[in-house]
């Protein structure tokens, strides 16, 4: 019998990823060799406070000098980033006629190291790199290295600065992915229990959003990607809060982290994100518990008229949930997350980290600003909705 053979029509999409990615327990070794093939003179390696208290950065200028290569270390990044310090670094690394730039730390230390790349080669300037697709190359080699499961920072097309006193900007282009993305779990293995839970939701949120994500770069891959991670994230997250030293809960957070980042990088996240940004920068929230707070708010929201993606990703993320279908489905798979953030140990409500119920008209203003993000939501989300959601949340 003849089978006919049908042909789907797809949307064009484009996918962009690191040139290399090395995931391994004991990678970090492996450093200097990748950085010696890539950089031919001095290195400016960019971190911050923590993790030269905690003995990894240093034990990375160790590599790196280990392989004839001469660092220089700027230690300062702090989280959200503001625009001076992205200067101070981008000073650091022409004073020190840097032919390479290495980032080590959480999203944070990557994301200032993804722009001083580009920023010290003197050819743009970050007034004007802001906005998807405006910065124009060329950059210093790259090595990014995560010390956190949460960002995917590593393998994205994203640098969210912070501009002002409080308000979040992005820079998104390809020439922030880096040469090389290493990752080594052990160097995880140290992270408290509240760190790892709110990094390990914010990855889920980063494959959450770019599964049902209506940019018209939403692709076969993305979703691919997204599913993964979260098959990764689902099981090894609450583990590991819990039992820090399972290296096993390690890798998969790692792991999943790092496929939801290359999921989001090209099928963008939307208003979870869009929604937590005036969190983080008004009152100073980390980003992974900013997203915690409002994620089932936002997904009951958008559930009402766009249940089918959630529902498809309730038994990849929870096999519990296994024969539900539908809306039942997705309002399970809404209330599976909530249950993961309380049983984690996250606060709850905008309440518990300071927020006022009358500062809520003032960020649902903040929230309409990021129309990079809501333009990505399933469900049309305007000031009103956001109120809404905020007050759910608080």
């Amino acid at each position: 019998m003849r089978v006919q053979r049908v042909t789907v029509f797809m949307n064009p999409f484009t996918f962009n990823t690191p040139g290399s990615i090395v995931f391994g327990a004991g990678k970090l070794a492996d450093l200097g060799v990748l950085a010696t093939g890539r950089m031919s003179g001095p290195v400016l390696l960019i971190t911050d406070p923590g993790l030269v208290e905690t003995g990894i950065a240093v034990r990375a200028t160790n590599m790196l000098a280990a392989a004839g290569l001469s660092v220089s270390v700027f230690p300062d990044v702090m989280a959200d980033p503001p625009e001076s310090v992205v200067q101070a670094a981008t000073d650091a690394a022409r004073a020190a006629g840097a032919t390479g730039v290495v980032g080590v730390g959480g999203g944070s230390s990557l994301d200032v190291a993804k722009l001083v790349a580009v920023l010290a080669t003197g050819q743009e300037k970050l007034a004007d790199m802001y906005g998807v697709g405006n910065t124009q190359g060329p950059r210093l080699p790259l090595i990014l290295v995560p010390t956190t499961a949460g960002t995917g920072a590593e393998v994205t097309m994203v640098s969210i600065v912070t501009t002002g006193t409080s308000e979040k900007i992005g820079v998104v282009s390809p020439w922030l992915l880096p040469d090389v993305a290493l990752l080594d779990p052990e160097l995880t293995y140290g992270l408290p229990s509240h760190i790892t839970a709110a990094t390990g939701i914010d990855a889920m949120v980063h494959a959450i959003e770019a599964y049902a994500s209506a940019s018209p770069n939403n692709n076969p891959l993305s979703r691919a990607l997204a599913c993964e991670a979260l098959r990764c994230l689902g099981a090894a997250v609450e583990t590991a809060v819990h039992d820090g030293g399972n290296q096993a809960a390690r890798a998969d957070m790692l792991l999943g982290s790092m496929l939801a980042g290359q999921a989001f990088a090209n099928s963008p996240v939307a208003a979870v994100h869009a929604l937590a940004y005036p969190i983080g920068g008004y009152f100073k929230v980390p980003h992974g518990l900013s997203n915690a707070l409002v994620l089932p708010h936002v997904l009951r929201f958008n559930c009402v008229t766009h249940p089918g993606a959630y529902a498809e990703l309730a038994p990849i993320t929870f096999p519990e949930l296994e024969g539900i279908k539908g809306q039942e489905a997705a309002a399970a798979f809404v209330d599976e997350l909530a249950r993961l953030s309380q049983h984690c140990g996250l606060q709850q409500h905008l309440r518990d980290v300071g927020i006022r119920e009358d500062d809520i008209p003032m960020m649902a203003r903040a929230a309409m600003n990021q129309t990079r993000l809501l333009q990505n939501n399933p469900r049309q989300m305007d000031e009103t909705a956001a109120r809404s959601i905020y007050r759910a949340a608080f």
